[in-house]
């Protein structure tokens, strides 16, 4: 792990244990072992390291789902993998989740944003082209776009739970959440399992 990594990673832990506005400069490079100036070469101050945390958060959803989602599987299948997938990682990193949203949102770095989730927007958009391509979604959109909307649902039905709700009956509510993102999706991209070409 190089310095930049370190820091990251150490800012990840110190922001979770302490909050953003608590966590100073000085909480982070000792967490990382590193000396402040040694910060300050990478960063210009704690907030900016919110896009580089939201690129570790984007990579870390990207690896599940890639390991969630299998190709060999159908259109309709794939969709309720990602589904599934989005929501476990949210359930499992609402904290980061939520620190990165409010970081963000009091920094100039917000517009970072896209270019953090070109991975997964690429990704999705393969997995979009193809299910059009096989007949199984309509295919009068782009691929990239209906990537963005189904990537920003899901991920908006998963924060609703796991960001806003109060933890009595979570399972329950995630479970019905899931459905609903499921049916709306394969709703609004016209999926129909009768013309999808083997």
């Amino acid at each position: 792990m190089n310095k930049k990594e370190k820091i990251v990673q150490s800012a990840i832990q110190v922001f979770t244990e302490k909050g953003v506005e608590k966590t100073t400069v000085s909480h982070i490079v000792k967490a990382a072992g590193i000396a402040q100036g040694t910060f300050y070469l990478y960063f210009p101050s704690k907030l900016s390291l919110m896009p580089a945390i939201a690129e570790v958060m984007v990579q870390l959803t990207l690896e599940t789902v890639r390991e969630a989602v299998e190709e060999s599987a159908s259109f309709d299948e794939q969709l309720k993998q990602f589904v599934d997938a989005i929501f476990a990682v949210n359930e499992e990193h609402h904290e980061i989740q939520a620190m990165i949203y409010s970081g963000l949102a009091s920094t100039e770095h917000l517009k970072e944003w896209e270019n953090v989730y070109a991975p997964m927007y690429q990704w999705v958009s393969t997995i979009v082209a193809k299910g059009q391509a096989q007949g199984a979604i309509r295919g009068n959109s782009h691929p990239d776009q209906l990537a963005k909307l189904i990537i920003g649902l899901t991920e908006s039905a998963a924060e609703q739970i796991y960001l806003y709700d109060d933890e009595m009956g979570q399972e329950v509510r995630a479970l019905e959440q899931k459905t609903e993102t499921l049916l709306f999706l394969t709703n609004a991209l016209g999926y129909s399992k009768e013309n999808a070409k083997k």
